[in-house]
């Protein structure tokens, strides 16, 4: 086990950002010379009074439970900026301080699709995600999704009986499975893939993760691929989170009758490619699986992720201020839906306008 874990496990309970570490490594050095700091050194770098407490007085239960699980050969720490951190997830928006990893490392480094969807599909749509992953695992690719009830279970599933790997992100601390039916699959994955979390052990099925957790689905994959969603479904949120890191997003087009077929057709009338076999995401995906540092899209490049002009993201800003809200509170003051809140309040962060602070709540970093 590397000697640094503590101090990395340390440097996650009390919810550093990549971006604050870095400012940190700069002033003091290495992660064991930040968590030796006093508390009065850590303020004086800017960091937050809550954060520094967090870093000054850690919960060496919580820490100690953490290396405990650790102790497991097939449990995994990854950290940012070590050689087992995919590289792939150091050039999106918002990369995470460290993964939870319970399986094969190596299936992190894999190229790899996504394959999202709705929860309660069709059984058409049940049979395409299956269909599709199978096909893709076959062929080489890591099959990504978040081992929900429906397309994500099947595609799970697909690259499974293809004798291939999958990797599922959970909402989850990574000693948690949910939904709990799918326990099964989850050891399932775990055998040859991995379950992925960056959520501390024991961490709940918090609403806002779910969301938070879609850009690391999308952004280890080369693309993603939507089957059967709703157009207010969570896999758009998933799609479009894609699409701003540079990825390809594939949609499934479906029956006119078929409500759940609309939000694949949204995205192909916002530009999304039409799949209507794998060998068509496979020749678009193929020829990028060899060089997957060429085909990341660098954040410091990117557009801003927020609209500025949008009126669901006015109306948010209007009951934001540098007091904790929780989301809930948000949406009593906003009239914005829960599912609307995560996906915007996902971006305000990834975009420097807010923070999140423990306990699902949020405030104006500016």
């Amino acid at each position: 086990m590397p000697s640094d874990n503590r101090s990395w496990l340390i440097l996650k309970h009390a919810y550093l950002r990549t971006a604050e570490l870095k400012t940190l490594l700069d002033l003091f050095g290495t992660v064991d010379d930040i968590v030796d700091q006093p508390r009065s050194r850590l303020l004086e770098s800017g960091l937050s009074v809550e954060k520094c407490d967090a870093l000054a007085t850690p919960d060496e239960k919580l820490i100690n439970a953490a290396l405990d699980w650790l102790d497991d050969d097939k449990h995994h720490l990854v950290a940012w900026g070590q050689d087992t951190y995919p590289e792939i997830l150091t050039q999106i928006p918002g990369p995470p301080l460290v993964l939870y990893v319970n399986g094969n490392i190596d299936a992190l480094h894999m190229p790899a699709i996504a394959i999202i969807g709705s929860r309660n599909p069709t059984q058409g749509g049940r049979r395409n995600a299956h269909s599709f992953s199978k096909h893709l695992a076959s062929r080489g690719f890591a099959i990504v999704s978040g081992l929900a009830q429906g397309i994500d279970t099947a595609a799970h599933e697909g690259a499974l009986d293809a004798g291939g790997k999958t990797i599922a992100f959970l909402g989850t601390g990574i000693d948690r499975v949910y939904p709990a039916t799918n326990r099964r699959l989850a050891h399932a994955i775990a055998e040859g893939g991995a379950l992925v979390s960056e959520y501390p052990l024991a961490a709940p099925p918090e609403r806002w993760h779910f969301p938070e957790r879609t850009r690391l689905i999308s952004g280890l994959s080369l693309g993603t691929l939507v089957v059967e969603a709703a157009r207010r479904s969570g896999s758009l949120i998933t799609a479009r989170l894609a699409a701003e890191q540079g990825r390809e997003v594939f949609a499934l087009p479906g029956s006119i009758h078929n409500a759940l077929a609309r939000g694949c057709h949204e995205l192909i009338r916002q530009g999304a490619k039409l799949a209507e076999t794998a060998d068509d995401i496979l020749g678009e995906l193929q020829p990028l699986a060899g060089h997957m540092q060429e085909t990341v899209v660098e954040s410091d490049t990117k557009e801003s992720l927020t609209p500025d002009t949008d009126d669901d993201y006015s109306a948010l800003r209007k009951v934001l201020s540098h007091d904790p809200a929780s989301i809930d509170e948000l949406e009593e003051k906003s009239g914005l839906t829960i599912d609307q809140l995560s996906s915007m309040l996902l971006i305000l962060e990834l975009h420097g306008e807010v923070e999140s602070l423990s306990g699902g709540r949020y405030v104006l970093t500016g």
